[in-house]
């Protein structure tokens, strides 16, 4: 070890120790991730010394940060050039163009990179001064195509002009005052829309630093709630009805209850920001041009629930956005508003930054639990380990999302009861919508919940189809939602005044953007990222776009997900490329049926939804890509390149069975 530590500097000691101590003394491991973002930002790789060397800190064995590694697809194991590009390939980014930007880019470095789609490892130009390789969503599906060079989000890109990405690099983190973020927004807000939450998102006179906030009425919610008791604060966020915006849509006051008011445990609440949903990128914006208001919400929460310690788990893939919430927190602090006795409440609470490395897994509550707690992202079996009993350290947690934390601000600001009145029964408030794909206008929009419809949304707000295009489909809620067909019918039940249901039939058109109806129509709302697909898409191509993000993304525990995922996948790849056989349509979903509900975690929908529905919705895109005869069942086997490359597949009958099982162990029958 005594080798190994020589070479480290001064600094980056300061900042492993400072990593260290944000966790409790006896659960160093949590440090884990931290440290390896340390470690590989100084040295540009995970070396073995440094597997080793992280192990000794933290006082695990080298396996224990070896699986993180090859888990994480942040983390890497080979230097990258100076200039590291990372292009987003998901179905926002694919429809915009980002394989051209791609292909255009290894043409222009010289670089081979021989994707067909999949993931290769880092490729590294012949004079070493760029790499290339494709991720997976950068949540800014609005304004695709996008990649990052080195830690700089570029959005927007031109396919035709990726030599003036290599150039044109411009500083990562502006300096405070100077607007907190780089990324594009919009001006101004659409007469549909009621903005609570993105209030000061796109305003040409906002800024990220506190005092900005302040002048605008900021930590005012958070001043009144401590002189509340943590009872009349839940009664409010009950009252609300507000449902999480994370995707579930589950009662977040309902979810609060859970904790008993005199646990003897510690208590922890974890902020999701791992926004990873491909479509979705909501939470961005907060988190880089009003990161005061997510403090705000989630001290109010910490009061609440009476919690001392709260981690943002955030996406590695969001470093400016990490370094903006670090210097808001420190702003805070100075201000009393975190830190010992705030506001001379007599209450302490901390709040710590947690960068992920990359995995969606994350985004399920479990897996992030046990990403924190720095191991593999292993989603937990419920029951029994649901969070608020046994969450982060095996204490109760209360896990929510970036917007809904934001809405508890809103909440203690409007009352529960007129935060109600706000959307529809069941489906209160207000959500961020995120609409990209083949629209004129994509971009995020708050609405009230179910005051807008899906025909609004697309052509009202997004500005409608492009040019000679028509709808054809919408994926409502982010990639794992079902998609829904653009000439559909759907029947959906309407509660009446006088307290009696009705039943009527919609277009999609029609449908109210909440919760219950896009439920009601076979889909959901989701994380409120809605992917518009127009007539010029082949749904085959859509839906393998969307399978090798789930291949990609599974976590490997469940061997439905694991094999099943990849299975969809090749069988997508295969078809695509010319070598579809007849059978191919009802084997996918067969597999897909397969998956669903047979998972530790909704992980297992997430990667069927999308098979069932798009197999369901266009068969005539799937027959027509499926037109070969099946191979053999018996040798002679057809390899899938086989299948590709041969215009006809001859069939033989099945063979019949030889009789193996007699054959015992002399191995002769």
């Amino acid at each position: 070890m005594t080798s190994i530590a020589t070479k480290i500097p001064a600094e980056l000691t300061r900042q492993v120790n400072a990593a260290i101590a944000q966790y409790p003394p006896e659960r160093k491991r949590s440090a884990a991730l931290p440290l390896l973002h340390l470690w590989q930002e100084h040295f540009g790789f995970i070396s073995d010394e440094g597997v080793q060397w992280i192990a000794d800190e933290l006082e695990l064995q080298p396996i224990n940060i070896l699986e993180l590694v090859t888990f994480y697809p942040m983390l890497r194991q080979k230097s990258a050039a100076k200039t590291h590009v990372r292009v987003c390939r998901t179905l926002s980014c694919a429809m915009a163009g980002s394989y051209r930007v791609m292909e255009n880019l290894c043409a222009t470095t010289g670089i081979t990179h021989g994707h067909n789609g999949g993931h290769d490892p880092i490729v590294v130009s012949k004079a070493g001064k760029v790499s290339v390789e494709f991720v997976e969503c950068l949540a800014s599906c609005g304004t695709a195509p996008v990649c990052m060079v080195n830690d700089e989000l570029c959005e927007n890109v031109d396919p035709n002009s990726v030599a003036d990405l290599l150039r044109n690099q411009r500083p990562v983190t502006p300096e405070p005052g100077e607007g907190g973020s780089n990324i594009n927004h919009q001006t101004s807000s659409h007469p549909l829309e009621r903005r609570l939450v993105f209030k000061n998102i796109g305003r040409p006179d906002w800024t990220t630093d506190i005092d900005c906030y302040l002048d605008d009425g900021g930590y005012e919610e958070l001043k009144k709630a401590v002189t509340m008791s943590r009872t009349d604060i839940l009664n409010e966020v009950k009252t609300s009805a507000l449902r999480g915006r994370g995707g579930a849509g589950f009662p977040t006051g309902v979810k609060w209850s859970f904790i008993k008011p005199d646990e003897k445990k510690p208590v922890y609440l974890i902020c999701n920001a791992d926004e990873s949903e491909p479509g979705t990128f909501k939470d961005r914006y907060i988190i880089h041009q009003d990161p005061h208001q997510l403090l705000e919400g989630i001290l109010i929460s910490c009061y609440t629930l009476n919690v001392h310690t709260a981690y943002i788990y955030i996406r590695g893939e969001f470093p400016e956005g990490a370094k903006i919430l670090e210097r808001a927190i420190e702003e805070a602090r100075e201000k009393k508003f975190l830190g010992e006795n705030i506001l001379d409440s007599k209450f302490d609470v901390e709040i710590f930054i947690h960068r992920g490395a990359g995995a969606y897994i994350c985004g399920e509550e479990t897996g992030l639990i046990e990403s924190l707690e720095g191991k593999r992202a292993y989603p937990r079996i419920k029951p029994p380990y649901f969070p608020a009993a046994l969450g982060l350290y095996m204490c109760p947690t209360i896990v929510n999302n970036v917007e809904t934390l934001c809405h508890v601000k809103h909440i203690i600001a409007m009352g529960g009861a007129e935060y109600s009145r706000l959307g529809r029964p069941g489906n209160t408030g207000t959500r961020i919508v995120c609409v990209s794909g083949d629209v004129v206008r994509p971009g995020y929009f708050e609405i009230e919940v179910g005051a807008v419809t899906m025909g609004q949304l697309i052509y009202e707000m997004a500005g409608g189809m492009k040019f000679g295009r028509q709808l054809r489909a919408v994926i409502p809620g982010g990639s794992s939602a079902k998609v829904l067909r653009a000439n559909e019918r759907f029947k959906i039940k309407e509660r009446q005044a006088d307290g009696s249901t009705l039943e009527r039939e919609i277009s999609i058109d029609e449908i109210p953007m909440d919760f219950d109806s896009l439920a009601a129509c076979g889909s959901m709302a989701g994380s409120g990222g809605v992917i518009v697909l127009d007539d010029s898409r082949d749904m085959v191509w859509a839906l393998n776009n969307i399978n090798e993000f789930y291949a990609h993304e599974s976590c490997g525990q469940c061997t439905p997900c694991r094999e099943g995922a990849l299975w969809m996948k090749k069988i997508t790849d295969r078809m695509l490329l010319g070598g579809g056989v007849m059978e191919d349509p009802a084997t996918l979903k067969t597999v897909a049926d397969n998956i669903a509900g047979r998972t530790i975690c909704a992980f297992g929908e997430a990667c069927a939804w999308p098979t069932q529905s798009f197999v369901e919705k266009f068969p005539e895109d799937f027959a027509a890509r499926a037109t070969k005869s099946a191979p053999p069942p018996l040798p002679p086997e057809y390899t899938p390149e086989e299948l590709i490359a041969k215009g006809k597949i001859s069939t033989v009958p099945l063979a019949h069975d030889p009789g193996w099982e007699k054959a015992g162990a002399a191995g002769t029958i």
